[in-house]
């Protein structure tokens, strides 16, 4: 079998080439990479005195937000179409915006964030549209989290050694925008349109009952793990660390995440979502409890591998999880845009429990939310598999 028939077996139209589904994944690349590096970014806002601890979370809500609003709205509104176009223009867009982050304080850096989600959101859609359609989704959104941390870990390590220690904030997100112009290429080699979904297998409209559950669970829990990873470095300071440990956690954990995704790729179809939510979730809670003590750089350091490595075994699951829920496949669309909301919500509903002496409620909120996430994947197994076992 070629790699373009494997690439997009189930959907009507012609096969996307190897090329273009790498400027497709490309794009979604390019739209969340900041996501990976974004603790460290504010983290040195609030050290030079632009930003407060609380607004962390304010910040990180206003672009994933927005970001998974344009997401969803692309999702439901648009068709596939003038790819290359919205690519290029919008990879333009979002380097201005990084670039006039580094020269913005306050009320200045939530707008700009916010304008960037919007961007980013759009870019995104291009990139779930394309794994939406394939044969295997867990495989490419697999190879897309791969992709996506593997970038992310390279940039985290340039600011952590060289970019930041140099010039600060500004030179971090200054460097953001270098990487959003790199991301032109991508943009230029992916598709310029994708097929419809197939009529056989996806209607138009709405999700049911069951796929609106799986999204449900997907925003809970995505917000659980939000509610903790945006208050890295003020988590790392109240445990007696320095915000130079902080950076090396964070590309540590990026590191623990391309092998997490690389796993995730490996697993794909041998092994169940729901096993891989259970492993998830202990992994989390164990990390969170060892957030809460006083603990040694090395210590924390590890904690952060662990926890990047279970949230990106688990990431290339979720559209499985509600394509199982939701054969038609219309929930699968919104999946990302939910994760999007969930990874806002989280730290929205953190910065109300966090103040600049003490950041510990991210971590009972992070666990709370993760368990009801769990709760709400578990009854959809759970009947999943009553429903199955009826005729019977």
């Amino acid at each position: 079998m070629s790699d373009d028939a494997h690439l997009i077996h189930e959907a009507a139209g012609p096969a996307l080439t190897p090329l273009e589904a790498a400027g497709a994944l490309g794009v979604g690349v390019n739209s969340l990479l900041v996501l990976g590096v974004i603790p460290v970014l504010l983290g040195a806002l609030v050290d030079e005195h632009r930003l407060t601890d609380p607004d962390i979370g304010l910040v990180v809500m206003a672009e994933v937000l927005s970001m998974g609003v344009s997401t969803a709205l692309c999702g439901a509104l648009l068709k596939p179409m003038r790819l290359k176009s919205i690519g290029v223009v919008l990879a333009l867009l979002l380097a201005a915006v990084d670039f006039a982050t580094a020269r913005s304080n306050g009320m200045g850096v939530f707008l700009m964030r916010g304008l960037a989600g919007a961007i980013e959101g759009v870019l995104l859609w291009i990139t779930v549209a394309m794994i939406s359609r394939t044969a295997t989704p867990e495989r490419w959104a697999g190879v897309f989290f791969v992709a996506q941390t593997l970038t992310q870990l390279l940039l985290a390590l340039a600011l952590a050694v060289w970019i930041m220690p140099a010039w600060g904030a500004n030179g971090g997100f200054i460097a953001i925008a270098v990487c959003a112009v790199a991301g032109l290429p991508a943009a230029l080699i992916g598709p310029s349109r994708l097929a419809d979904l197939n009529p056989g297998e996806a209607i138009a409209g709405a999700p049911p009952f069951r796929g609106w559950i799986a999204l449900i669970g997907t925003l809970v829990f995505v917000a659980g793990g939000g509610a903790v990873a945006v208050y890295l470095q003020p988590l790392a300071e109240q445990a007696g660390l320095d915000a130079g440990v902080a950076r090396t956690a964070l590309w540590v954990s990026l590191a623990a995440q391309v092998a997490g995704s690389s796993a995730a790729t490996a697993m794909a179809g041998r092994v169940r979502w729901f096993h891989v939510f259970l492993i998830t979730t202990a992994g989390s809670l164990v990390v969170w409890w060892l957030f809460a003590q006083h603990i040694p750089a090395w210590l924390f350091i590890g904690a952060n591998a662990l926890a990047g490595f279970v949230a990106l075994l688990l990431s290339p699951f979720l559209v499985p999880m509600t394509i199982d829920a939701d054969p038609s496949r219309r929930a699968a669309v919104q999946s990302g845009a939910a994760q999007l909301i969930g990874g806002a919500m989280g730290p929205l509903l953190a910065s109300q429990l966090v103040s600049d002496q003490d950041v510990h409620g991210a971590l009972w909120l992070g666990a709370g939310l993760l368990l009801a996430g769990l709760a709400t994947v578990a009854w959809l197994h759970l009947t999943h598999r009553e429903t199955v076992a009826a005729p019977a």
